[in-house]
């Protein structure tokens, strides 16, 4: 029954911080974005760290050592899991620095090309080499899921 509990206090640690950055953000009252980013990020990892500790100890203790067994000897694993989630980082930081350089070189070109229209094909190369950056992630996580 724990096993179904244990998600709860997770979820509600990751939310909190979310929920009241978005009540300041609705009444108007003034707050630190970067500071809020940060808690939230680190209640997330926390959370996670917590989570992946404790799972193997709430299996054993509800019975699962049968299931986790069955499951090694089907081929899946700890390992399986940790490949996955190495494949998914390179992809989703990838496509978060690609959306950072894509806006800002973004804006930076249509103010360029707003003053003189003969700038439009050097600006069209700067956007493009951030989208770059996304395509690189993607093959890095292709090679870990075939490696």
């Amino acid at each position: 029954m724990l096993i179904y509990l244990l998600p709860i206090p997770a979820l509600a640690m990751i939310i909190i911080p979310l929920v009241i950055a978005i009540r300041k953000a609705h009444s108007g009252v003034k707050f630190n974005r970067r500071r809020t980013i940060l808690l939230n990020s680190g209640m997330f990892i926390g959370t996670m760290i917590i989570m992946t500790l404790l799972m193997p100890v709430i299996a054993a203790a509800e019975g699962a050592p049968e299931a986790a067994a069955a499951a090694v000897h089907a081929g899946a694993s700890v390992g399986d899991g940790m490949k996955y989630l190495a494949a998914a980082l390179p992809t989703g930081l990838a496509t978060i620095g690609t959306g950072i350089a894509v806006g800002n070189a973004a804006s930076a070109a249509i103010g360029a090309v707003s003053e003189d229209e003969k700038t439009f094909s050097k600006a069209l190369i700067f956007v493009a080499l951030g989208e770059g950056v996304a395509i690189y992630g993607l093959l890095v996580s292709i090679l870990i899921l075939n490696g």
